[in-house]
């Protein structure tokens, strides 16, 4: 059986601002409904749209873990795990369509 590759990903409004940590298999997909608007509730009240963190898990099970794990953490860590991979804050999705 081939694995299957899902995604945790944080969505903000502008740096440092509202954060929004998903989890999905379909990383091009999910965040084009959230830019697009297409993602009901949270992300759109917020207008949260800029993808700027994300990392791949192997199994849906892991990926929950961590999914769950990120979600409890101080919001100061998540800063940091932003800020550490992407200190200024850009949006990555314009990176992913030319991957």
């Amino acid at each position: 059986m081939l694995s299957q590759q899902y995604f945790i990903y944080i969505l903000t409004s502008k740096p440092d601002g509202v954060l929004y940590i998903g989890l999905t298999r379909d990383l091009f997909k999910r965040v084009y409904q959230h830019k697009n608007d297409m993602a009901n509730g949270f992300t759109r009240k917020y207008h949260i749209k800029r993808l700027v963190y994300f990392e791949a898990c192997d199994d849906i099970q892991s990926a929950i873990v961590r999914e769950k794990q990120l979600k409890a953490w101080k919001r100061q860590w998540k800063i940091n795990l932003i800020e550490k991979n992407n200190p200024e804050w850009k949006d990555l999705y314009p990176i992913l369509l030319r991957s």
